[in-house]
């Protein structure tokens, strides 16, 4: 079995480098502004992509919990302590599994999701339990709070029963009544960074940089940028319980479609296998500073492909070549790879990223 992939990767990889030595994607003519992409929806609706992992449940009920700053531990504490009337999520069976979820927003330090465990079979359940996040108590004024409510599904199709977010900016962490534990109205969802929050799965990815490939024309010292898609795991599952994904690439500001590439698609599983490099040339050390590596998953369908979750590496500056744009949005941890990969040139720098919500650039002609 693995003898079939090894042959198959390097057939590809060969393809992918021929095709691109012949019409060289060279980067280096990317600063005039007619390579900006025009950025725009995936599909005009954000919600379209969520409707299966919302559900369609009217949200109500209350939430209980209180919240505490532990100077001498320098933690966060979420006590969650029960919710009452929950929304039925499960119509067919009259039945909720509810748990409760947080996230503090923006995702900018990288701590992640705290749950609770699930309750079975009911409206109001009792957790009594107390989520903690290690982080200085000065950090929380950039941010808020979101904890939202579950419902977990045999299947993943978890469906949303409401949220509360509070603004940490504004909290005051001194006042008695704040320490108290108190009822909270489940509202409607309405952050947008939540969505773009839940999980999506991850890439396991290298990268290298190549400055002086051999057999290089000498006069312009251009490199090269290998991209090494090697697996994904966990994706989601938008439609049933078949998933055929493949993976595209687009090196951004040059959104032009001889520039994208794209894996095969590997069929039936979650956790795709790819193998597969993509080399892209003509990058001169300072255009690294300007460009991003646009990789995006699909489940490939005989009537159009669906968006599952993408990265954008690159160095999040915000800008290229002088022109903000919107796609220089990169993580902390997706920025950490690309410049691994500039501070090392010739050595192929790994690492496993979570996929997250895009909205994809637009190919021109």
């Amino acid at each position: 079995m693995s003898d079939d992939r090894e042959t198959d990767t390097a057939s590809e990889s060969s393809y992918s480098l021929g095709r691109i030595k012949k019409s060289p994607s060279s980067l280096t003519n990317l600063s005039g502004s007619s390579g900006m992409a025009s950025l725009s929806s995936v599909s005009g609706s954000l919600m379209s992509i969520y409707s299966a992992d919302f559900g369609n449940v009217d949200v109500k009920g209350n939430i209980q919990f209180a919240i505490d700053y532990v100077e001498q531990l320098k933690e966060l504490h979420i006590f969650i302590c029960q919710c009452k009337d929950l929304a039925v999520a499960d119509v067919k069976r009259q039945r909720s599994d509810p748990y409760v979820k947080t996230y503090l927003l923006p995702e900018k330090y990288k701590l992640g999701k705290r749950k609770t465990s699930v309750k079975k079979k009911t409206f109001n359940p009792v957790y009594n339990e107390i989520l903690r996040y290690k982080i200085e108590k000065d950090l929380l004024k950039y941010q808020s709070l979101n904890i939202s409510v579950w419902h977990n599904d045999t299947f993943g199709r978890n469906s949303f029963l409401g949220e509360v977010e509070l603004d940490l900016g504004t909290w005051d962490w001194n006042e008695k009544s704040n320490k108290q534990i108190n009822w909270f109205p489940l509202k409607p969802r309405t952050s947008t960074m939540t969505l773009q929050l839940e999980n999506r799965g991850e890439m396991k990815l290298a990268l290298l940089y190549v400055p002086h490939p051999a057999g290089g024309k000498k006069t312009v010292p251009t490199g090269e940028v290998h991209i090494w898609v090697k697996e994904c795991h966990d994706l989601p599952l938008l439609r049933g319980n078949r998933l055929n994904s493949f993976i595209k690439c687009t090196i951004l500001p040059d959104t032009s479609r001889k520039s994208r590439q794209k894996t095969r698609t590997v069929a039936k599983t979650t956790n795709p296998i790819f193998n597969h490099t993509m080399v892209y040339d003509g990058f001169r050390p300072e255009d690294l500073k300007e460009a991003c590596v646009e990789l995006t998953v699909w489940d490939h369908n005989k009537l159009a492909n669906h968006f599952l979750g993408g990265l954008r590496i690159g160095l999040g500056t915000g800008r290229s070549y002088g022109t903000t744009v919107d796609w220089m949005d990169s993580t902390s941890a997706e920025s950490a790879l690309w410049e691994k990969m500039m501070n090392s040139p010739n050595t192929w720098i790994e690492d496993t990223l979570p996929l997250r919500m895009l909205m994809v650039a637009k190919l021109t002609k």
